[in-house]
């Protein structure tokens, strides 16, 4: 009986927890998606001066598709297969491209892989500039079905929201789950209670909810379906946000709260405005705030306020995932990383990349100044991002998964059928806002291969020298160096060469550690390493007495503290020096300067130099005690 009353407490336990992770997802990943019916069904029927006629037949084709591409998209792809495909718990396109490429030999295949990842995180940080903008704006215009005359402030307003949410970011995404959460509960239950009394007034939209109907609309109006196109994919923005966001709450809870409670909601807020056009064609004006009485409407622009700043967390939260891996696998320069959770690892603030959200985001609201003009800037970076994460996914299910060659077919015609009508609406709005998106993914595509190239010339400035680690060690020992009581460890992030900061100790000072340690620091393309199995004691040939060589292991989303890892090592590998008050790290600083070699066009030179000279330190130097820390400078020309 004690037993059975242990798995009760157990599984009651669990669930509890499943439950709360779940709200804490609905508010914090579903904010996006959750949001768009605000604006979808106004944009459809607006787009190139009404060619989606406003009549019942067109309305139900128009509600049909929009249901069927949240099945399709959502529900079939990221839910059910793409959730699936996380690296060891970390979601994101970087992280998929990184886990498609474990699968692959290395080769050109391999590289577009990466550059696939590099530009699909590209476009999410222009997604993570537009969603914020056109999420609040389209809340806040919500004043105007009631108060005409604020147009005027719905600008300032939403600078203003927005400008709180992004002080507000350092608290951490946990302790916004828990506020948020709530918040986005009531709001589906609001979006689904909204919709209940249209349908029941007009049941004949029901029909949108069968497939029939939305490949009869195709058929039927092939011209306008592609032009509606370019804004029913507005119905799925945030999508790509339920796997960037899978590090904070995992896989079921996102999965079990869309199931529940998300697409229910959505489909019956949708239906609903459906059927209040058939019925009241002029509540085009504003067809979500008028499916209730304008009694209601401030409070339900106050509810949808909230809910768009939980909109834009979404974005700005996985923003800081991507930032982080692009930073770790090389991608960008080392950033500050504060933790904002001491249980949750991936719970993260990026105070740069959140100062850099915000300036864009006031700027494109400043540019813009309504949704409805940038909504034509939104759905190209959605679209493209899409058939990068398809084609990483039908990669991974060759050569990571092992299908057969027919499954793979068929989900990729399945899913190719979807998208590639969606990419080629939107391809249209290029001159009306599609640039947008398509310059920030450029700039920081551009910034993004810079710095990896410029660390590769670096690196290679470095092995030319440092020079060989054997043939220093080698010289060493038939000198007559002077020994030294003590330990020194010298990070370093090449197995074969020597530290530079200990090639300039024994050049300048002519005295050597009895105890001398070299460490090696290896990022993996994999989220976490485990503790016991970071430290690996590396054999060399060495003539010098006292001299150890090892590397020290972390995931790309491990938190970095040396000192402990390098104690942790020693214990376990029961080395014979310790980590004491007298142990001295040397560090190796590199300064870049721009040279006269052809490696790469001057201006990228310019950009990856500035870019150095802005990087943070690596988060493990922060952890060093700093009364036993030494740096040793070194010019590099590329």
């Amino acid at each position: 009986m004690k037993v059975a009353s242990s798995r009760k407490k157990g599984g009651a336990a669990a669930h509890a927890g499943s439950a709360g992770l779940g709200l804490a997802a609905l508010g914090v990943v579903f904010g996006d998606i959750g949001t768009s019916p605000l604006y979808v069904l106004r944009t459809v029927f607006t787009l190139d001066g009404g060619a989606v006629h406003l009549d019942e037949d067109d309305i139900t084709g128009v509600i049909s598709c929009i249901i069927w591409v949240l099945v399709l998209i959502v529900t079939i792809k990221y839910v059910c297969f793409v959730l699936r495909a996380d690296n060891e718990g970390e979601g994101g396109i970087l992280a998929l491209a990184t886990r498609v490429r474990r699968s692959l030999r290395p080769g050109r295949i391999a590289s577009a892989v990466a550059l696939l990842g590099v530009f699909g995180a590209a476009l999410f940080f222009g997604d993570s500039v537009i969603t914020p903008a056109i999420s609040v704006l389209s809340a806040v215009e919500g004043l105007e079905v009631t108060f005409p005359d604020m147009t005027e402030y719905v600008v300032p307003a939403a600078l203003a929201i927005l400008s709180a949410l992004f002080l507000a970011q350092r608290k951490g995404t946990s302790k916004m789950g828990r506020v948020f959460g709530p918040i986005m509960l009531a709001w589906f239950g609001i979006l689904a209670c909204m919709g209940v009394p249209h349908i029941v007034g007009n049941p004949r939209i029901l029909v949108a909810l069968s497939p029939v109907e939305t490949v009869s609309f195709i058929s039927r109006h092939p011209g306008t379906t592609f032009v509606a196109l370019g804004a029913i994919v507005l119905a799925v923005t945030g999508a790509e946000a339920l796997y960037a966001d899978i590090a904070h709450f995992g896989r079921r809870a996102i999965q079990g709260t869309w199931l529940a409670v998300v697409l229910p909601s959505l489909t019956l807020c949708y239906l609903g405005q459906g059927a209040l056009l058939i019925d009241r064609p002029q509540a085009l004006s504003n067809p979500f705030f008028m499916l209730v009485p304008s009694s209601l409407t401030v409070p339900l622009v106050f509810m949808a306020t909230l809910a768009t700043l939980i909109a834009s967390q979404a974005v700005i939260s996985g923003a800081y995932s991507i930032a982080r891996q692009a930073s770790h696998l090389g991608y960008l320069p080392h950033m500050k990383v504060k933790h904002t959770s001491a249980t949750e690892s991936g719970q993260i603030y990026l105070p740069a990349v959140n100062l850099l959200l915000f300036v864009s985001v006031a700027s494109i609201i400043l540019i813009f100044q309504d949704s409805e003009r940038l909504s034509a800037a939104y759905g190209l970076a959605v679209t493209t991002d899409f058939l990068l994460t398809t084609s990483l996914l039908l990669l991974l299910t060759r050569a990571g998964w092992r299908w057969p060659g027919w499954a793979t077919g068929l989900a990729a015609a399945v899913l190719l059928a979807v998208e590639l009508p969606l990419f080629a609406a939107n391809v249209t709005k290029i001159a009306t806002g599609g640039w947008l998106p398509l310059s920030i993914a450029t700039f920081m595509l551009v910034v993004m291969t810079t710095w990896r190239r410029g660390e590769e010339l670096v690196t290679h400035s470095r092995r030319a020298g440092e020079g060989s680690l054997s043939e220093y060690l080698q010289g060493l020992a038939a000198s007559a160096i002077r020994r030294i009581p003590g330990t020194a460890i010298y990070p370093h992030s090449m197995l074969t060469t020597t530290p530079l900061a200990l090639r300039k100790n024994t050049e300048i000072n002519r005295v050597l550690h009895d105890n001398v340690v070299i460490v090696s620091i290896k990022t993996l393309p994999t989220p976490h390493v485990p503790r016991s199995k970071r430290v690996i004691l590396d054999e060399i040939a060495s003539p010098v007495r006292g001299v150890t060589h090892m590397t020290v292991r972390y995931g790309f989303m491990d938190e970095r503290d040396l000192t402990e890892t390098i104690r942790h090592g020693q214990r376990t590998l029961k080395l014979s020096w310790r980590l004491d008050d007298e142990v001295f790290f040397m560090l190796s600083h590199i300064h870049i300067m721009e040279g006269s070699k052809r490696s790469m066009w001057k201006w990228r030179k310019k950009l990856f130099i500035g870019l150095s000279r802005v990087s943070a330190s690596p988060s493990w130097v922060n952890k060093l005690p700093k009364d036993r820390t030494a740096e040793i400078s070194m010019r590099v020309l590329i």
